[in-house]
């Protein structure tokens, strides 16, 4: 086997080329040769070049083909990034949530519970065609004494109605169930938008935090070259270096715990906000100085009218009322009406030998209950049960709601008081940190009191950021119950 070394796309490609390419042996192509004329061994010998470099040609255009094509195939085309606003990912988590989904199924199911028990109480059409034949025996009606003949043909629409009690207490049960189901939906939307307002919020918070770690590290950096500077020029001692140097090690590692925060909380957003994992996102950091909260009576008054899980319990309430109804309807009459139009006859035709087979016949049924050894009143007893626990839910939920509004609503009002508190702080630290630098420099302070100010101008900023997420959420729990304000 011989090699021959090619050129392609930029690197050596070593191609093999067989003895089998050719299609003699060598032995065999002296033997041809000499039967041959001179013309024809000059033909043969071209031939058998062209073939060769043909093979040749071909594979390292394959091979070169498959080295240029790789890494086009492996580059990952990258695309900016995806500038999210806090509605952006409410709208995005509604579409992919599995929970507030669920809702929405449970709605839909009790929506069309509803249209099935109106379609109950209003008339219904059918029609119904048939063809009996029975077994002749030279009678008119056949071998069978209940056939009307040997051949009956049956082609009629029916009307057919039902009146009872029972029917109306199911349908206004389905529109209680609907109610129902619409309050649990909007509970899953207002807890969505908590755990969405948490996460975002979140990962402002964390990015606050991991550019004040950085600025931190910084200053850190920048006092560790002061202080070695100082102690080359014999101003301080090497003991300041080495507390320098300390605090710069740990605001290092504080970095590395800012980063692993923010990618923590980066995930746990995407995770709700993107059906395919996206990381490749921004979002927009709008903690706006925190709006005046509505007066008590105002937020109690959106609570009574606008909370779902009140208006839930009501529902559920007026659900079980209704199945009371339905159980005592159970021991009352109903009255079925049917009108039918078509023809009956033993022949398919609207006339026989002048006679019209096209009629109509109309029946009315009314069933009363006698007897049904107690089933009837055990479902009574059953709704009374359930009409009880009902009611009971319904007040606890009332006194749930007035301590939870209490609650929600001071919590939003204390953390916006100390946000303000929290602003100032850390204005106050940030002079606080320039001063005992400035003092330091001018050997009026001492390096320990540098790195408290440093410490704490970190411990402001980062408590600044944990306030404006605590008054996010506190806002978006007493929305909850109260909807937007």
């Amino acid at each position: 086997m011989e090699q021959a070394y090619l050129v392609g796309g930029g690197r050596p490609l070593a191609i093999s080329i067989r003895s089998s390419v050719f299609w003699y042996a060598e032995e065999e192509v002296e033997e041809a040769m000499e039967g041959l004329s001179k013309q024809s061994c000059w033909a043969y010998l071209l031939t058998a070049g062209f073939v060769l470099m043909m093979t040749v040609g071909a594979s390292a255009q394959s091979m070169d083909a498959q080295i240029t094509t790789g890494p086009s195939q492996a580059t990952v085309s990258s695309s900016a990034p995806v500038t999210l606003t806090l509605q952006d990912c409410l709208a995005r988590a509604k579409k992919i949530n599995p929970q507030y989904h669920t809702a929405l199924t449970e709605l839909g199911i009790a929506r069309e519970d509803r249209v099935q028990s109106r379609a109950a109480l209003l008339p219904n059409a059918n029609y119904d065609a048939s063809f009996l034949y029975t077994q002749g025996n030279g009678t008119p009606t056949g071998r069978f004494i209940g056939a009307n003949g040997v051949h009956e043909y049956m082609s009629q629409g029916d009307v057919r109605q039902v009146i009872s009690l029972s029917n109306v207490a199911d349908f206004r049960r389905t529109k209680a169930a609907e109610a129902l189901a619409r309050a649990n939906a909007e509970i899953a939307a207002r807890g969505l938008m908590v755990t969405v307002v948490q996460a975002y919020y979140g990962l402002v918070s964390a990015e606050k935090k991991y550019a004040t770690t950085q600025r931190a590290l910084d200053e850190a950096q920048h006092f560790t070259d002061i202080t070695e500077k100082l102690e080359r020029g014999g101003e301080v001692a090497h003991s300041d270096v080495i507390k320098a140097q300390i605090q710069l090690a740990q605001q290092q590692r504080d970095l590395q715990e800012s980063q692993l925060n923010m990618d923590r909380s980066r995930l746990e957003l995407a995770v709700l906000v993107f059906p395919d994992f996206n990381e490749n996102f921004t979002v927009i950091d709008d903690l706006q100085p925190p709006e005046i909260l509505p007066d008590f009576s105002q937020i109690q008054a959106s609570a009574a009218k606008n909370n779902p899980e009140l208006h839930a319990a009501l529902a559920a309430l007026q659900q079980a009322k209704q199945q009371v109804n339905m159980a005592r309807n159970g021991f009352l009459p109903s009255l079925e009406l049917n009108y039918i139009y078509g023809i009956d006859a033993n022949q398919f035709a609207s006339r026989t030998d002048g006679i019209h087979n096209l009629g109509y016949a109309a029946t009315a049924t009314l069933q009363l209950p006698i007897w049904n050894w107690g089933a009837n009143r055990s479902r009574l007893k059953q709704a009374g049960l359930r009409r009880e626990q009902a009611q009971v839910e319904l007040s606890s939920t009332q006194r749930q709601l007035l301590s939870d509004l209490h609650i929600f609503y001071e919590e939003a009002g204390t953390s916006r008081e100390e946000l303000e508190s929290l602003m100032k702080s850390a204005d106050l630290a940030a002079q606080s940190a320039a001063l005992t630098m400035d003092r330091y420099q001018a050997g009026e302070a001492t390096v320990l009191e540098v790195v408290d100010a440093q410490n704490t101008l970190t411990l402001a900023r980062n408590a600044l950021a944990d306030g404006q997420l605590r008054f996010r959420v506190a806002i978006a729990n007493l929305q909850t119950l109260t909807g937007t304000f």
